[in-house]
Order: C-alpha cells, then sequence, then structure tokens
C-alpha cells in the first residue's frame, strides 16, 4: 500500500502475521517472475529484475524461492504464468482515490475480485483515466535510516536525479522521476548507503486529510483489495495526521 507515508511506515513496522507475510512472499515472487520474463534473467542488464530481487531477500524470501522464480520468469523452469498487468481506478470512502494494480493470469478473476473488494467497502469503480490524473508515476527509494542524516540521502542522490528526500520516522523516501530511479539507487550504492526497496510507483499530487474514522474506512478497504492475489499494489491519495495514526494502532 502506497498511500500517505506515514501510514506506509507505520504498516512497515507492524508485524506481519504469517498468512499475509505468505501473500507477501507470493505478490514478491511474481514480481521477480515477471521482471525475469520481460527483461531476461541477467540482473546486470535487467534493473527491474535487480530491484525486484533485492526487496524479496530484505523481506526474508528463501533464495531457493527467488531462483525458481527467476528461472520460471526466464523459461528455465516449467511453471510460469501469463501474467499482464491491470490497473483498476475508483474512489474510497470520503472521496479517497484509489489506484489499483493488478498482476493477473486471469483477467475476470481480477476484475471480479476488486469489485467486490470495493463495493463491501465503502468505494466505486471509476472509467479508466477519471482517477489516474491525480497521481504522477514516480521513482521511489525507501532507505532505512541508522545513523543516516537526511543531508547524508540528499548529498548522495541530488546529482543522480532525486527531486526530494523525505524523513518518514524510521526511514527516508527518496522521490525521484521514474527513469532517474535506478540512477539514484546506484548513487546510493556508490556511496555505501543501503537501502530496503527502490520501484516506480504513484505519488498522488494532492491529498485527503482523514479523520480518525475516515481512516479506519479507508484502511479496511485497502486491506481488503490486498487481501486478492491479484492485486499487487493499492495506491491512494489520502494523508492521516500522527494523532489519528496514533489512536487507529491503538
Amino acid at each position: 500500500m502506497s498511500g500517505h507515508s506515514k501510514w506506509a511506515t507505520t504498516k512497515h513496522k507492524k508485524a506481519v502475521i504469517d498468512a499475509k507475510r505468505g501473500k507477501l512472499f507470493a505478490k514478491l515472487i511474481k514480481n521477480i517472475e515477471v521482471a525475469a520474463r520481460m527483461g531476461g534473467v541477467d540482473i546486470e542488464g535487467n534493473p527491474t529484475l535487480y530491484d525486484a530481487i533485492q526487496k524479496a531477500k530484505k523481506q526474508s524470501v528463501p533464495n531457493k524461492n527467488i531462483d525458481s522464480a527467476v528461472k520460471r520468469g526466464g523459461g528455465l523452469e516449467a511453471g510460469g504464468a501469463d501474467y499482464e498487468t491491470i490497473m483498476y481506478e475508483g474512489y474510497g470512502p470520503n472521496g479517497v482515490a484509489v489506484l489499483i494494480e493488478c498482476l493477473t493470469d486471469n483477467r475476470n478473476r481480477a476484475a471480479s475480485d476488486v469489485r467486490v473488494a470495493m463495493t463491501r467497502n465503502g468505494g466505486n469503480m471509476a472509467d479508466p483515466g477519471s482517477v489516474s490524473y491525480l497521481f504522477h508515476r514516480k521513482g521511489v527509494v525507501i532507505v532505512p535510516k541508522g545513523e543516516l542524516t537526511e543531508d547524508d540521502v540528499l548529498g548522495a542522490v541530488l546529482d543522480a536525479g532525486a527531486e526530494e528526500v523525505n524523513d518518514l520516522g524510521e526511514t527516508f523516501e527518496v522521490l525521484s522521476e521514474a527513469t532517474d530511479m535506478v540512477a539514484v539507487r546506484t548513487a546510493l550504492q556508490d556511496a555505501g548507503i543501503d537501502y530496503d526497496s527502490a520501484e516506480a510507483n504513484f505519488v498522488p499530487t494532492m491529498q485527503v486529510e482523514l479523520d480518525e474514522d475516515g481512516a479506519r474506512k479507508i484502511f479496511k478497504l485497502i486491506d481488503a483489495l490486498e487481501d486478492s492475489d491479484d492485486v499487487q499494489n493499492v495506491f491512494a491519495n489520502f494523508d492521516v495526521s500522527d494523532e489519528v495514526m496514533e489512536k487507529v494502532d491503538a
């Protein structure tokens, strides 16, 4: 889920229950398989595959699962599925814009899952283009804070095309144009700075401020959407204050 960064951070910190971890593993494996199919199995020449593998490793996906996914994607091992990416658009409670990115081998099942999750949780589907204009495709690199300062990170990435560095509490978020993301990630590596993930995401251009009730409703909707095996990412344009987040967590 990439709605507001405070929520992303809070979710990042929460202990992931086994069922959710199983779903997360499956989604990370699917990413690797698709990246290998699209760009080949050589990680030196396929930065998307490199980043998909890095993210899976950070989440403790076993190496044998990662290797199998690369081989399936590259046609070196049987069992790979023919996944396609489909974007769905809609509105959640309080008029929050929601973009749902699916990676699926069954278009009808994906559409049905998304529609059911939306209608049962106060959302409405919208026509293509009616929501996506509220988002920009951006490169998003998440850097664990550790001993680093914002200036350390900024100094490393400024010449590589980074646009801004945001302090999310326990991590820094580095935003760039999607096309500059690999250069930004490489600049961090060259500076000896570790990163958690690097991917092109949809970042909202404006945000809807939510109270506690609104936050609970949108989180419930997002959880329902993310429960579908076909849903890979959910992006939404809401903002939640620290105070509201604390109440929701409690």
